[in-house]
């Protein structure tokens, strides 16, 4: 049977999600997990598990989905149950489903949302170390928001989005949709809201370095466009720190009925998870 899985993670102390020889990934931790659930941990029998999005190294999840084919039944709650008491504290399994054979936790998505979440002011705040990105600035400077939301505009819809690509990226093409960016100010936090079909490799943290660059006045509005037109990596700004950004949500079709992500337990400001 197919089951599909709802996770969140810190992904401060992991390698990225996908599997490495280190096996200090989240995707290793999980797999490992369930193989000890079931029953089956030794190392070539492990049972793997499809993702659909493989987040960086420091980057976090609230609400990541997976998949997985097993011969074994469990009910919903069992496997929640099971595999959490297998897995570290920085890794939980909010909900466990059993999906039909067509589901893909990759292919089936249609809509992806990100939150980057970041403060800035002259002291950097160690109770968010790790888990929100920082930037130094004087105590009597913010950033410019309405610069950065007249930048957005240019962003939504159908786009070669290759100025703000990885090199190491290894998506089939650079084009994606996106749907919506909201960019949410309450100094000394600031936040965005991004929603889109997919993403390329770094593309929401490439695209935060390239709004802080306008929101801190080096650049005009219009230079988001320029630099959308370019489609060279080179001129968009610097890949912006991992530490603050949060895979939130994933959708898919009805059909498959699968739960939202688990926000109550977050400590984002409410307002951001609002559709999410």
């Amino acid at each position: 049977m197919r089951i599909a899985l709802g996770l969140q993670y810190d992904g401060s102390s992991y390698s990225g999600w996908q599997s490495q020889l280190s096996l200090n990934t989240v995707q290793d931790k999980l797999e490992a997990a369930i193989a000890r659930f079931v029953g089956d941990s030794s190392t070539d029998q492990l049972i793997r598990v499809i993702t659909a999005g493989r987040t960086d190294t420091g980057v976090h999840a609230l609400g990541q989905v997976v998949h997985f084919d097993v011969n074994v039944e469990r009910d919903d709650w069992s496997w929640v149950r099971g595999i959490n008491s297998f897995l570290p504290d920085s890794i939980v399994v909010n909900w466990a489903k059993p999906v039909p054979n067509e589901f893909n936790a990759r292919f089936s998505a249609y809509e992806r949302t990100y939150i980057y979440a970041m403060h800035a002011g002259p002291c950097r705040s160690p109770m968010a170390a790790a888990r929100a990105g920082y930037l130094m600035m004087p105590p009597d400077k913010w950033f410019d928001v309405p610069a950065m939301e007249a930048a957005a505009k240019c962003l939504i819809g159908e786009h070669d989005f290759s100025s703000f690509r990885s090199s190491e990226c290894q998506a089939k093409t650079p084009i994606k949709n996106l749907y919506s960016i909201e960019i949410i100010s309450a100094q000394p936090w600031l936040y965005f809201k991004i929603r889109g079909n997919a993403f390329l490799h770094h593309m929401v943290r490439n695209l935060v370095g390239t709004f802080l660059m306008i929101g801190a006045r080096k650049q005009s509005p219009e230079w988001m466009s320029e630099v959308l037109a370019a489609k060279d990596r080179r001129v968009a700004a610097p890949t912006f720190a991992p530490d603050g950004l949060y895979l939130t949500k994933i959708a898919y079709p009805q059909e498959f009925d699968l739960p939202g992500p688990y926000l109550k337990n977050s400590w984002l400001p409410p307002i951001l998870l609002k559709d999410t």
